[in-house]
């Protein structure tokens, strides 16, 4: 036989197991290029740079 639990595991028990799956906040930098606010290591969706390369065209909406 494998290991089986003995019994079930109560709420109490399972809460304070769970307790540290919170969510964490959402980094967020600014763009050297043109200084709108973008997630660390992605595309800026403003300009389309990455690490001061043009990588993405965007097109302007006037």
């Amino acid at each position: 036989m494998g290991a089986v639990p003995k019994s079930k595991v109560g709420p109490r028990r399972k809460r304070q197991r769970r307790t540290h799956y919170k969510l964490s906040p959402v980094a967020i930098v600014r763009c050297a290029n043109c200084n709108e606010y973008r997630q660390p290591h992605h595309v800026c969706p403003a300009c389309g740079t990455y690490r001061g390369m043009q990588v993405v065209r965007v097109d302007e909406e006037d």
